[in-house]
C-alpha cells in the first residue's frame, strides 16, 4: 500500500498506481487491494460501504481489472495522466457534484427542455470504479454490479438512462410494457428490442457525433492470442484507463460509452422492474456499448440507443448472471424530487 501516491494536475488529484511491469506480477488479491483503497479515497466511502464492496469482491474470486497473469493494457494510468496534463483536461465539476451528491457523476436531462439542476437522475461519468485514469472493473456479474451500486447508494442504470447519457438527451422511458403484458420474458424482450431498434435506427448517433469513427474511443486494443470466446486463463482484459480518450464523451459529459468495457444495464419488461422502483426487483440483463477491440473487429452495432439481442440473458439479480473479460458496468443514482 505504500506504493500509492497522489499527483496533482490542475484542479484534479490523481491517485497514481505503481508500475507493476517493473515489479513482480501482482495477484488479483493484491491488485484489488490497491483498487479498493483508491475507490475509498477518491469517493470518500465509509468503512461500512467498503466492507460491503470488499465482501462482494472476495466472494467472486474473479471481479477486478482483469486476470493479472495475462492482461496487457495498451496504456498505463501514468500515461493517461500525462495525456490529461498536456491537454489541460479537468474532470472536476462542482455543479455536477452538487446536483448528484457524488463525485464523477453527470446529471441526466434533456438540454432541449431542461437545465442540469432539473435532473432526476445521474450516471457515473466513467465505468466503475468511475475514477479517471483507472482501469474499468470487469468479470462482474449483473447481480454483483447491482449490489456494488447499491452499496454506494446508487443503482444499476435502466437501459434508457444509459442511452440518454450517450445520445446527449434523456428521453422518457420507452419500454413497450402494454404491448408485452402477459407475455413470457423471452417473447416480451424480443418484441421490445425489435420495436425499439426499428424506431431508433433512423436517428443513429454516437456519443461523439452522428457517424461511427475509428480512433476516437478506447477501441484499438488487441484481444489476447488464444482467447476463444471468454475464459479467465486465456482472455486478458486489455482495457485502457478511463478517460484516456477525452473526445469519447457525450454532450452530457459521460465518457467511454463506446469501447473499453461493455456494460451491464437493467432492461425492464414491466413498470415494477424499473431500477427507480423502490422494491429494486430489477428486470433482465442488457449489455450496452462496445469493447476494446472494436476498431479492429466490429462485432455488432454500437450506436447509442441500439439494444442488443438477449445474449447470455438472465434476470439481473440471478446469482449466475453472465460475466466475462470485457464486461463491466457503471451506476446511476436517483436525485431530486420526482415530478
Amino acid at each position: 500500500m505504500k506504493w500509492l501516491r497522489h499527483q496533482k494536475i490542475g484542479a484534479f488529484a490523481f491517485l497514481v498506481l505503481p508500475n507493476f511491469s517493473a515489479l513482480a506480477q501482482p495477484s488479483l488479491k493484491e491488485q484489488n487491494a490497491l483498487l479498493l483503497k483508491q475507490l475509498k479515497e477518491v469517493h470518500q466511502l465509509s468503512p461500512e460501504t467498503m466492507t460491503k464492496i470488499e465482501a462482494i469482491f472476495s466472494k467472486s474470486g474473479f471481479i477486478g481489472q482483469g486476470n493479472p497473469a495475462i492482461t496487457k493494457h495498451p496504456l498505463t494510468p501514468k500515461e493517461c495522466e500525462e495525456k490529461g496534463k498536456k491537454s489541460g483536461i479537468s474532470y472536476e465539476n462542482q455543479l455536477f457534484e452538487g446536483i448528484c451528491g457524488a463525485k464523477y457523476m453527470a446529471p441526466l436531462y434533456n438540454p432541449q427542455t431542461q437545465k442540469p439542476e432539473e435532473a432526476q437522475s445521474c450516471i457515473d461519468q466513467f465505468e466503475f470504479p468511475s475514477i479517471p485514469c483507472a482501469y474499468p472493473v470487469v468479470w462482474v456479474r449483473a447481480s454483483e454490479a447491482a449490489e456494488i451500486c447499491e452499496a454506494q447508494g446508487k443503482r444499476l442504470c435502466d437501459a434508457h438512462e444509459w442511452e440518454g447519457a450517450c445520445q446527449g438527451e434523456l428521453l422518457p422511458p420507452d419500454y413497450d410494457f402494454a404491448l408485452v403484458k402477459n407475455k413470457d420474458a423471452s417473447t416480451a424482450l424480443k418484441i421490445m428490442r425489435q420495436n425499439h431498434n426499428k424506431r431508433e435506427s433512423a436517428r443513429k448517433k454516437w456519443a461523439y457525433g452522428t457517424a461511427s469513427k475509428p480512433g476516437i474511443c478506447a477501441m484499438a486494443s488487441t484481444k489476447s492470442a488464444g482467447c476463444n470466446g471468454g475464459n479467465w486463463k486465456d482472455c486478458g482484459s486489455n482495457t485502457y484507463p478511463a478517460g484516456s480518450f477525452p473526445d469519447c464523451k457525450s454532450a452530457l459529459q459521460v465518457y467511454d460509452q463506446h469501447g473499453n468495457a461493455a456494460e451491464h444495464m437493467n432492461l425492464p419488461i414491466s413498470p415494477d422492474q424499473l431500477s427507480t422502483d423502490s422494491s429494486k426487483t430489477y428486470g433482465h440483463t442488457e449489455m450496452k456499448g462496445s469493447w476494446f477491440i472494436f476498431d479492429k473487429f466490429k462485432a455488432h452495432e454500437d450506436y447509442c440507443r441500439w439494444r442488443a439481442p438477449y445474449w447470455h440473458g438472465s434476470k439481473v439479480l440471478d446469482s449466475h448472471s453472465h460475466h466475462n473479460y470485457h464486461l463491466g458496468f457503471r451506476c446511476c443514482k436517483s436525485v431530486g424530487n420526482p415530478k
